[in-house]
């Protein structure tokens, strides 16, 4: 039998980190350092004053973490769905409007961090939802819709493995 190898995962999430998109690979380690209160986010991230009203609406929106994690894990039918698909949804599209995430697998990345292992499963309705959402620029929807696999839409099954790679920024060192 196999021996679950977390230095194996690690480098396996660092793999697949590194395939993303430079913009990707920002967006992440930006929206990660706002969910768990790393650093000064404006400070570090806005390169202009467009980005810093991005960052103060992502701050405000990324409050709602906590209370999404609570109501996780007593999502079981229809009456107990609406306010934690709702806030999903919402936060899901104010990521995805960025133009920052060009598909789902960052999406995936970002959120199972953001959220936990064990949203797994409401990650592509949520990314569904949001990226059909008419303030995504119709070009852009295709192509968010179209980045989703037909087995990540249609699992049957999904890893309980939380993650073990929290990217975070890193100073350049002065020469």
């Amino acid at each position: 039998m196999a021996r679950f190898d977390s230095s194996g995962m690690t480098i396996s999430e660092l793999r697949e980190f590194a395939s993303f998109a430079a913009c990707e690979q920002r967006y992440i380690r930006r929206s990660l350092d706002i969910a768990l209160g790393r650093g000064d986010p404006e400070q570090r991230w806005a390169r202009g004053s467009g980005e810093v009203i991005a960052i103060r609406q992502q701050v405000e929106l990324y409050r709602e973490l906590p209370l999404l994690r609570q109501f996780l894990p007593h999502v079981e039918g229809l009456d107990s769905l609406e306010p934690f698909m709702g806030s999903l949804v919402r936060l899901t599209a104010f990521d995805l409007a960025q133009d920052r995430l060009t598909g789902f697998s960052a999406y995936r990345f970002l959120y199972e961090r953001l959220l936990g292992a064990e949203a797994r499963p409401w990650l592509p309705g949520a990314f569904c939802g949001a990226a059909a959402l008419p303030l995504i620029r119709p070009d852009r929807r295709r192509a968010l819709l179209q980045s989703i696999s037909e087995a990540a839409a249609t699992a049957q099954g999904w890893s309980t493995r939380a993650p073990v790679f929290y990217p975070e920024f890193v100073e350049a060192e002065a020469a």
